[in-house]
């Protein structure tokens, strides 16, 4: 068995959302969300998800429950695309966004953990998070096809634990 490594890196967005906001057609907008968008902690349940989120607890999702998200990877779209700034990262819809670790790096069923203050919490990824038409209406045009190949991992959470934004140890 590899080694294990650990690294720092920040957790620079937290997302949980009891609805889907880009359903429909993207040239009709998203529809708004009924609550905050952004949190300063979630609360991680193993196999489940993300307490409060629109994936939690279905069967359908277990395998893909939480998608991750590195930063750098939107700012990379942003500067392709010749934007002013990087957008939001709330705007990918992505429940964890890390900056300081290549989460596209990450292989199906790859296991690491985020230990943020309150213990670690371990992840297996499954599969890309593959960016949908949506992030050309919300981001720019071209975003949906700059994103390909950088849009994050979905992943299953292995443990019960919280996680908070700021300084995150990640062990892989």
């Amino acid at each position: 068995m590899a080694a294990r490594r650990a690294l720092t890196a920040e957790v620079v967005a937290l997302h949980v959302s009891p609805v889907h906001a880009y359903e429909g057609r993207p040239a009709d907008g998203p529809r708004p969300d009924p609550g905050p968008v952004s949190r300063d902690h979630v609360v991680v349940r193993a196999g489940l998800g993300l307490v409060g989120d629109r994936y939690f607890n279905h069967a359908a999702h277990r395998r893909a429950a939480v998608t991750v998200f590195a930063a750098e990877s939107l700012e990379g779209v942003a500067a392709g695309l010749g934007l002013a700034a990087a957008p939001s990262p709330l705007l990918v819809r992505r429940n964890v966004v890390l900056r300081g670790f290549d989460v596209d790096g990450l292989a199906r069923h790859d296991v690491f953990a985020l230990d943020t203050g309150d213990g670690p919490v371990r992840f297996e990824a499954h599969r890309p998070a593959n960016p949908c038409a949506w992030m050309d209406a919300v981001i720019a045009p071209g975003a949906f096809r700059a994103m390909r190949g950088r849009g994050g991992v979905r992943c299953v959470p292995l443990d019960d634990g919280v996680l908070r934004l700021g300084p995150v140890t990640v062990t892989v």
